[in-house]
């Protein structure tokens, strides 16, 4: 394979990119892919109940024998590593769990990754703050950064109906990223989970959500940066909302006490979307697409333009693990 070495390259960022290449292609159309949902029973999940359940999910998505097999197919020493987290509701269940990144953050450090190559990022510094992480940008130690502080680039990125600057630390700091969204409902686009996480790496996410979001969430995501670097997609399902989303509502939120993880942020979205219409359906609630905010993002994303993954449900290999 030729790599395009473009002015200002240097040799390690060269060998970046093909290693980033051989770790994150796209998911081929009509591949299967695997989409993995660890629960746990218990009403009170702790912190080394949860890295269990980010165990069994990324073991069952990797194939793998042991968690650091898992990670080590994911990514390796040497790799700067962005955690793209969601905390747009602040504390209380609909932002991603600080527990839940500090386990991700443990075990990509036993797979190699060093301290001070690990990014934990969102839009805004206030952002994180508000969903329980301390922004810092101490060399040496995890940071954390909005892109407020890291900035954006300064020329468009463009893809169908999508144009946007990207986070410089998506663009410029990150070789990897994993993505930690949150399974819940959202009040335009329907449900925001893998797909949409990464309106969070953009300026202008404002723009994108008429029509549901429609072609805009599948658009921004085939920007090349995050097409490209995205390796893994971690979805923080301990307690989901079905309603009023994105902002917190607790009393449309439930205890699913779970995570569900994929490689294809399509596959991923389908069945989370489908968690959420159940669970809809049960509290007596109209579907999605009764309501207008059916999110047809998700099968943009899998047709022929894109090609992010499969919306199709006899090609998604579901593991209740």
């Amino acid at each position: 394979m030729h790599t395009e070495r473009k002015p200002g390259t240097t040799r390690r960022g060269l060998l970046r990119a093909c290693l980033a290449g051989a770790l994150a292609r796209p998911v081929p159309a009509q591949a299967r892919s695997k989409v993995a949902i660890a629960r746990d029973p218990d009403n009170a999940i702790d912190s080394a109940r949860l890295v269990r359940l980010l165990d069994r999910a990324v073991q069952g998505v990797c194939d793998a024998d042991s968690p650091l097999a898992a990670w080590k197919k994911i990514v390796r020493p040497g790799e700067v590593v962005g955690l793209k987290v969601n905390c747009l509701a602040g504390r209380g269940g609909a932002s991603t769990s600080p527990v839940l990144v500090e386990a991700v953050c443990e075990r990509l450090q036993q797979a190699g990754i060093r301290a001070g190559d690990l990014v934990v990022w969102d839009r805004l510094d206030s952002d994180l703050e508000s969903a329980g992480f301390r922004p810092s940008t101490h060399s040496g130690r995890i940071r954390y950064i909005g892109n407020d502080t890291a900035g954006y680039e300064s020329d468009l990125a463009t893809f169908g109906e999508a144009g946007s600057l990207l986070s410089t630390t998506l663009t410029r700091t990150c070789d990897a990223v994993i993505n930690l969204p949150v399974l819940k409902d959202h009040g335009i686009a329907g449900v925001t989970m893998a797909l949409k996480n990464f309106f969070g790496a953009i300026h202008n996410p404002n723009k994108y959500h008429s029509n549901a979001g429609d072609p805009y969430v599948a658009d921004v995501y085939m920007l090349p940066p995050i097409r490209r670097k995205v390796r893994l997609h971690i979805c923080d399902a301990l307690a989901p909302q079905y309603e009023g989303g994105p902002s917190l509502m607790p009393h449309w939120s439930w205890p699913f006490r779970g995570i569900v993880a994929s490689r294809d942020p399509v596959a991923l979205d389908y069945t989370g979307w489908q968690i959420i219409e159940r669970k809809r359906a049960e509290k007596g609630l109209p579907a999605l697409r009764g309501v207008r905010r059916e999110p047809a993002y998700i099968a943009r994303a899998a047709d022929a333009q894109h090609r992010l993954g499969t919306n199709d449900p006899g090609l998604i290999d579901k593991m209740e693990i």
